[in-house]
């Protein structure tokens, strides 16, 4: 190898620092350190113990940060990015995008930046998100970028105030400059039907020129200055069309003193027109789109009541602080996320969950911001302010989604980057073929006779009609906001509906899912054991049974035996405090009870101790048969009886699964419990495939098993015991808990917590892929038709720039109409 080689392959070597967790000792260190060694494209690597942090050397174009993380994750352990080496993220608001190809412009010139490791510029939101290395690139340079690029970034302020303001002014200008346009448009067109059939108006060219002026130029000013930026970075883009579509005709005008051309400038005064108000109606549409977002920063409440030394004070809710003590009255809304320290009431969490009715609350529940306190008054406590709000966790990952990419939109995004500079040149060969070839073109013209043709013109009148107006018909507009709308209409209906979307992608890949495992414990069923059966046996009575086995798993902390004290005091028993208590992994717990010694657990326990449970084995077996946990209680060496507790079914989960089945997709149940309990719950759900005994560490290995065998696999679970697998899995999905959604892993957070919200996205998501491919045929088949028939002549300028506007317009309007979409389970209406 010579030296250059070896210095160009330093030059490409990063160093990051990895922040580990879970070691126990250096052997733990060298395990990681052996399996970072190994991983292609690390060149050195060190582990330090002490201070618990891995020091790697590893070329980027190889392996990134990410494939770190996951080779460490793999070997047993944790590890994150230290803060000087994790990427930040950023939004910005950009102004003067034309259309998809100056956003691919922006997108491209970011890129190219040192430090920035992705980026996505979304012409249908008007935002760039970036991820990027603080230590290398600045924000400022970000900003320098796209504004050396041509375009403008405008400061978003707190909770995206600034963003929705920003969308109404744009609106107010658009609706400005189309109406002064049309004004002028409309007194040109006036002008020339009264100097052409009723009176000659005298110094007629003169006058309209002059007014054409004012839209064409003045009014167009933003069009030709963002078309001038575009030529002159080699990326034409929409309004250098419109630019060439306007400007040539107007110039042209007059050359007609000394050539043979028909004045154009009414038609160049018209496109104009056509393109202001082809404008105005997209970011009208636009803002349709984006309602759910503004609906979201419109939900919060403005002002809270808080006790200051006992006495109330209103403050903004700007203002509020952890630990602040909130008064809520009937008809408030709850001003941020909370628990309840006093009162009870109901509830209306629509905004929330999407359930319309209200839900009962009581001390020591979590309320959510911005939800409507319908009855009592309450006191509640602060838990969450500002962007770690329930509210604003929704607003984020609405915004996230947005501001992603589905695999799909890839291929438009590459024909974009390319379609203005083909159309520029079919322009121009429609203009030189006219020219050449008048005998072939005209007899079409001839043969058609649409209204709006003029076959008596000169020839090179003709061939400027036909270059202008596949110029001005050709609409890469259509192309870049297919996918951009979808997503936007589509996680908005989402977030309204309790469905989180936080990736773009998922939409297109939860369509395909083949199979869906679902995780047992809190998923499928309600995560909260309850008793279900006492049996006792020789001289002992059920209350015993519920007395010895309550009072000796008080001081247990598992969850089973918590279940047997909450029946307990349900039941009005009085228990006794425990002596000489221990826990045996794997097996139970024993104590001592009133100078009574106490066991209570597994087969195995009671085999140890020399107790004898035949006789109740049959009815062990058949507690189990039913999905149940039964454990076995003995006291002062006698088998005393069984106490059942099952973790139950959620009241939907059959009905979903049988749907999901309907739908043509497989499901899975993956569990630790032992084979016989698992396929009990698995035959009430209705799941067929059943993956039982699977150690929390063993749910990835179960996921990666089933990719081998399905194509797309989606993982439906808790999102924190659960998080490897819904990363591991082609979509994950995550049951929402409480006020906490922002769960990092997931895909798809369901707010609600219910199963039927699976059901619900999915069904969001192919309504929503439906739509995107709906918005690129209508896209292609329009331009695969219009510039066709503008080549040929048969399509007039100012028809083919009224048809531009209107083929923008018809796809985010198509977009639309996924607010009007039933993503309701089907059993819903039954």
């Amino acid at each position: 190898m010579t030296s250059d080689n070896k210095t160009n392959e330093l030059d490409k070597i990063e160093k990051v620092t990895l922040k580990l967790s879970g070691m126990s000792c250096t052997n733990c260190a060298n395990t990681v350190e052996k399996a970072l060694h190994k991983t292609e494209g690390v060149s050195d690597v060190s582990v330090n113990y002490a201070v618990e942090k891995a020091y790697v050397d590893y070329d980027p174009t190889q392996v990134s940060k990410d494939d770190l993380i996951a080779t460490v994750k793999r070997s047993g352990y944790e590890a994150e990015t230290s803060e000087q080496d994790k990427d930040k993220n950023a939004t910005m608001k950009i102004a003067g995008m034309s259309c998809s190809s100056c956003a691919q412009r922006v997108e491209k010139n970011i890129a190219n930046l040192e430090g920035v490791s992705k980026v996505n510029v979304n012409y249908g939101t008007e935002k760039a998100n970036v991820s990027y290395n603080p230590q290398k690139v600045k924000l400022t340079d970000l900003k320098h970028v796209v504004e050396k690029t041509g375009y403008k970034v405008i400061e978003e302020q707190g909770d995206n105030q600034q963003g929705k303001d920003a969308d109404e002014e744009k609106m107010e200008t658009a609706a400005k400059k189309m109406w002064s346009s049309v004004v002028f448009a409309s007194t040109i067109m006036a002008l020339m039907m009264v100097h052409m059939f009723i009176i000659d108006i005298p110094y007629y060219f003169p006058i309209i020129s002059v007014l054409a002026f004012f839209p064409i130029v003045i009014i167009g000013w933003e069009t030709h200055v963002s078309s001038w930026r575009a030529v002159r970075n080699l990326s034409p883009n929409m309004d250098t069309l419109v630019t060439m579509g306007s400007i040539i005709p107007y110039g042209l005008n007059l050359l007609g003193f000394w050539l043979p051309i028909s004045s154009f400038v009414e038609m160049a005064a018209m496109i104009m027109t056509f393109h202001m108000v082809g404008r105005f109606l997209e970011a009208k549409a636009k803002g349709k789109a984006s309602q759910a977002i503004k609906k979201l920063l419109e939900m919060g409440a403005k002002t809270a009541h808080i006790l200051v030394d006992g006495v109330e004070k209103e403050i903004p809710v700007d203002e509020l602080q952890l630990g602040d003590v909130m008064v809520i009255r009937p008809g408030e809304k709850v001003p941020t996320d909370g628990i309840i320290i006093s009162g009870e009431s109901s509830l209306d969490e629509s905004m929330a969950t999407g359930e319309s009715l209200p839900v009962n609350r009581k001390v020591d529940d979590q309320v959510i911001g911005s939800t409507i306190n319908k009855q009592g008054m309450l006191h509640v406590k602060a838990t969450k302010v500002g962007k770690d709000t329930f509210l604003s966790q929704v607003i984020k990952m609405v915004e996230e989604c947005q501001g992603s990419k589905v695999p799909i939109q890839e291929f438009a995004d590459r024909v974009t980057g390319f379609f203005v500079p083909i159309v520029i040149l079919l322009s121009l060969s429609a203009f030189i073929l006219w020219m050449s070839f008048p005998d072939f073109f005209v007899p079409i013209l001839q043969y058609f006779n649409f209204p709006w043709t003029m076959v008596d013109l000169p020839i090179l009148s003709l061939s400027l009609l036909a270059m202008i107006a596949v110029l001005v018909i050709s609409c890469p507009c259509a192309l870049g906001l297919a996918t951009p709308t979808a997503i936007m209409v589509g996680s908005g209906k989402g977030a309204e509906n309790g469905v989180l979307i936080r990736r773009g992608e998922a939409i297109q890949t939860i369509m395909n899912t083949s199979i869906i495992a679902f995780d047992k414990t809190g998923t499928l069923t309600k995560g909260k054991p309850e008793v279900t059966d006492i049996l006792s046996y020789g001289e002992f009575s059920e209350k015993d049974v519920l007395y010895y086995a309550a009072s000796i798993e008080v001081s247990s902390e598992h969850p089973l035996g918590q279940s047997i004290v909450e029946q307990a005091k349900a039941k009005d028993i009085s228990l006794t405090s425990v002596e000489s208590f221990s826990s045996i992994t794997g097996m139970g717990v024993k104590g001592t009870i009133n100078d009574k010694s106490v066991l209570i657990g597994n087969r195995k326990l009671m085999t140890e101790n020399n107790i004898d449970h035949q006789a109740i084995a049959d009815s062990m077996e058949k507690l189990e048969h039913e999905a149940k946990t039964a454990m076995l209680l003995a006291v002062d060496g006698k088998l005393a009886g069984i106490v059942a507790v099952a973790d139950t079914l959620k009241d939907d989960a059959a009905l979903v699964i049988q749907e999901l089945e309907s739908m043509g997709i497989k499901t899975a149940m993956i569990t630790g419990d032992n084979q016989r309990t698992a396929n009990a719950i698995a035959k009430k759900a209705g799941i067929s495939r059943v993956l039982a005994e699977v150690l929390p560490d063993g749910k990835v290995d179960e996921i990666i098993r089933l990719q081998k065998e399905y194509d797309t696999v989606a993982m439906v679970g808790d999102g924190i015991n659960d998080a490897p697998a819904l990363k591991q899995a082609n979509v994950g999905i995550a049951i929402g808990t409480g006020t906490d959604i922002a769960i990092e892993a997931a895909d798809i957070t369901l707010v609600r917590g219910d199963l039927s919200s699976v059901i619900s996205a999915i069904k969001l998501s192919r309504a929503t892929f439906t739509k995107i491919k709906q918005n690129y045929f209508w896209a292609w088949f329009y331009n695969g038709t219009a510039i066709p028939a503008a080549f040929f002549g048969l399509i007039h300028p100012i028809v083919g720039a009224a048809a531009m506007a209107i083929s923008s317009i018809s796809v985010v309007l198509n977009s639309t109409q996924l607010r009007k979409v039933d993503i309701d389970p089907s059993y819903y209406r039954k």
